[in-house]
C-alpha cells in the first residue's frame, strides 16, 4: 500500500511550518485566497524559507481563487511555491498554463455524486496540456471555495477513489481520519481546522493527525501481510 500523502493546509506561522516537517507532512498549503488563513507574499516567502534544512522537507502548495494565470505563476516563482491547488472555478485550459503540478479542487455538494466528480476529473485530465494534475475532494460551501471545516458524504470519494486516485479533505481530524483512510483509501487527506486550537494551528494536533493516518495505515498494511501468507 503506498504512503497516505498528508497535506495540511492554512498554515501562517514558522513554528507551525517546522512542526509540520517534523511530523511527516507530505504537503503544506499556504493560502494566497482571500480568507481568515489568508497570507502576503512576503509572509510567504518567509514561510517557505523556515523550510530550508529540516529533514523531510514536505512539498508547499500555494493555494488559489480564480487568480489570473500570470499572478499564479508570479508568486510561484517570488515565494518558491513547489505546488499549486487551484479552488476556484479555473478550467483546463487555465490549468494547462500554471507553471508546477496542480492540485485541482472539487467541491461535493449534499446532491453531488461521484458520476458528477468523475465528468470533471475527466474534462481536466481529457486536455492534453495540463501537466501533473491531483485532485482533491472538499466540502462545497456557497462560495464553492471549500475550507468549511464540514465533511461531506465519503461515499462520493469512496466512488470517484475506484477511478482515480484523490485527496479528500473536510472536516477531518485526529478522531475521524482513520475511518476515512480505511474506508475510501484515498490518495491522501487534506486538513486545517481539524489541528488548530482557537483559531491557530497546534502542534500537537498535527502530530497526532499524522499519527493517526500512519496507524491505520500500518494496520492495513499488517491485514494485507497477513492474507498474503494464508
Amino acid at each position: 500500500m503506498r504512503n497516505v500523502i498528508i497535506k495540511v493546509c492554512g498554515l501562517q506561522e514558522e513554528e507551525h511550518m517546522i512542526a509540520a516537517a517534523a511530523a511527516g507532512v507530505d504537503y503544506v498549503g499556504l493560502v494566497f485566497a482571500r480568507s481568515r488563513r489568508q497570507v502576503t507574499p512576503v509572509q510567504a516567502t518567509r514561510l517557505v524559507r523556515s523550510l530550508e534544512g529540516t529533514r523531510g522537507r514536505p512539498l508547499v502548495v500555494g493555494v488559489f481563487v480564480n487568480e489570473s494565470s500570470h499572478t499564479v505563476n508570479s508568486l510561484v516563482e517570488q515565494c518558491g511555491l513547489d505546488m499549486v491547488q487551484l479552488s476556484g472555478g479555473e478550467n483546463a485550459e487555465f490549468c494547462a498554463t500554471v507553471a508546477t503540478p496542480i492540485i485541482r479542487s472539487i467541491p461535493v455538494y449534499k446532491r453531488t455524486t461521484g458520476y458528477e466528480v468523475m465528468r470533471k476529473v475527466n474534462d481536466i485530465r481529457s486536455f492534453d496540456s495540463v501537466k501533473e494534475v491531483f485532485f482533491l475532494l472538499d466540502t462545497g460551501t456557497a462560495t464553492g471555495h471549500g475550507g468549511s471545516g464540514r465533511s461531506f458524504d465519503w461515499r462520493v470519494a469512496e466512488y470517484v477513489s475506484r477511478y482515480t486516485p484523490a485527496l479528500v479533505g473536510g472536516g477531518l481530524n485526529s478522531a475521524n481520519v482513520g475511518q476515512l483512510v480505511r474506508t475510501v483509501r484515498p490518495l491522501g487527506v487534506d486538513v486545517s481546522s481539524g489541528v488548530e486550537l482557537d483559531g491557530r494551528k497546534n502542534a500537537t494536533l498535527i502530530h497526532a493527525f499524522v499519527h493517526a493516518v500512519r496507524k491505520v495505515q500500518q494496520e492495513l498494511e499488517d491485514e494485507c501481510d497477513l492474507h498474503a501468507t494464508r
